[in-house]
């Protein structure tokens, strides 16, 4: 049933705000309600009520509204999915609650052993547990066989059947494995947060499974240069939820949760447009064409609904994606990300960093380039070109034909050679490649297709081999070219 509900005095205008979060707002960096609350600063667009837009009174822009509340919920829910397995106090009633102890050690007193694993006591409620994984790991060598197979292409089947195992055991060993991954993680991404002070990000976002059409978007953001994958989030829960709805209503409750859209006219694809400057015009009449310009899926015209499972709005995931980041990067003095021309990145981006756009301790960049070009060549001639209906200040370099442009999404001028040298999403874009790639035959196997929940173990492990173990062309991991370690990890020591 569609939503049919009117707003029209001031105080209902804006979803209400939660924990202090307020995303919706002006974000036309250069208007000046840019980041305001102020309802008397909008009026509410509801020509469409399953899309209500803000309409800024200053400058016109219209973005879509989100839900607040399902926003910190989304970012809350995946904090608690990459804390899963790993050591913290699990008392309900308790403020350290779900916070681990090895990103949290202030909060925990070391309180003997249990056999040989290492138990803690809360000094917030005085409850104790067990680091189950802080032992030694007495099924090392078979997890070792395990993951050589599955990295080499084996199916499931055929790793059962030489390690005679049942599958169940098999994805049971995958889900111990990812979760000594993820406590082997927290320790090195703690250190990088911490003694990082400035850091330039890569972000990305790509269908997890291209061949599916199961509507599972994956976004993942990535130290630029070395590659360290800091943080990966799927728009996808295991479990199911009773109240999912195909219309999007932001003034309501469990907004996030999708349910399968109805079937929609499938539209022959244009060409390609030649030329890099012609491509990010045709992104930008693409990205206006959708139903909800934030919203990667409103344009789709059927999707897969995967069986077990529901979908979350691509919008919510990604905005807790880059809440998660901020509250990562507390310590971090300045920040760089790159990204390509995807509206949805930019607007999260955008609403999440707010202040810091404001106080210029940021730099959001668009980066789109040729793939001939060679990153760290030096700009030659910059043209200035203002592009799409923001009127985005794109700067464009030439060298032999081949082609790169960005685009200060905060509004800084002036600096446009020194990004056209240094700005990249290259390290992300190849990493969630690799991903594909790697495991191609257990991604597109067809019942995965509607049960993408097995994944979710692997893209764990999967992080912390590349961060850790995968090392480069001239020998070094993510991690040594953060400083973090000296010498890449063994499978042993990953799993140990």
């Amino acid at each position: 049933m569609m939503n049919t509900r009117r707003l029209d005095n001031h105080d209902s205008l804006l979803p209400e705000a939660c924990n202090g979060h307020q995303l919706n707002h002006c974000k036309t960096v250069s208007c000046s309600h840019f980041g305001s609350t102020d309802p008397h600063h909008y009026v509410l667009q509801r020509n469409n009520p399953n899309k209500p837009m803000l309409v800024c009174k200053e400058c016109g822009a219209f973005p879509p509204i989100i839900n607040n509340h399902d926003v910190v919920e989304e970012a809350l829910r995946l904090k608690q999915q990459q804390n899963s397995g790993m050591p913290a106090c699990s008392n309900p009633d308790c403020e350290n609650l779900g916070l681990p102890v090895l990103t949290h050690r202030h909060l925990y007193h070391a309180f003997g052993f249990s056999g040989d694993r290492q138990r803690y006591r809360c000094k917030c409620c005085q409850a104790t547990f067990v680091d189950r994984w802080s032992g030694v790991n007495g099924k090392n060598l078979i997890q070792q066989k395990l993951l050589a197979m599955l990295f080499t292409g084996y199916p499931v089947r055929d790793i059962c059947r030489r390690l005679n195992m049942n599958p169940k055991s098999f994805y049971d060993q995958l889900s111990h494995i990812a979760s000594r991954c993820r406590r082997q993680l927290a320790m090195f991404d703690a250190r990088l947060v911490k003694h990082t002070p400035q850091l330039a990000l890569a972000s990305d976002i790509s269908e997890l499974q291209p061949n599916s059409g199961n509507g599972v978007l994956w976004v993942a953001s990535s130290e630029a240069e070395s590659g360290y994958v800091l943080a990966q989030d799927i728009n996808y829960q295991p479990d199911e939820h009773k109240e999912c709805s195909e219309w999007h209503d932001p003034y309501a409750d469990g907004a996030r949760f999708m349910a399968a859209p109805s079937a929609q006219r499938v539209e022959a694809p244009a060409a390609l447009p030649q030329g890099l400057l012609a491509h990010i015009d045709a992104v930008y009449r693409e990205i206006m064409a959708r139903p909800n310009f934030e919203d990667p899926l409103s344009s789709k015209p059927r999707l897969n609904y995967p069986s077990k499972g529901c979908l979350i709005r691509p919008q919510y995931t990604v905005y807790a994606h880059y809440m998660h980041l901020q509250q990562m990067l507390v310590q971090n003095e300045k920040l760089a990300i790159y990204m390509p021309q995807e509206t949805l990145l930019r607007s999260a981006c955008i609403s999440i960093f707010c202040e810091r756009i404001k106080d210029k301790t940021i730099h959001p960049i668009y980066v789109e380039t040729d793939p001939e070009w060679q990153h760290g060549q030096q700009a030659g001639r910059i043209d200035i070109v203002l592009m799409g209906w923001w009127r985005d200040r794109w700067a464009f370099t030439r060298q032999n034909d081949i082609s790169k442009g960005v685009c200060h999404l905060g509004g800084e001028k002036d600096n446009e050679g020194q990004w056209l040298e240094i700005a990249t999403h290259k390290a992300i874009t190849r990493y969630q490649q690799r991903f594909q790639d790697q495991f191609a035959q257990f991604i597109n196997e067809p019942r995965r297709k509607l049960r993408p929940g097995g994944l979710l173990p692997l893209l764990d492990i999967y992080r912390a081999w590349h961060n850790l173990c995968h090392q480069d062309k001239d020998g070094f991991t993510p991690a040594q070219r953060m400083g973090l370690v000296t010498t890449p990890l063994t499978l042993e020591q990953l799993l140990s």
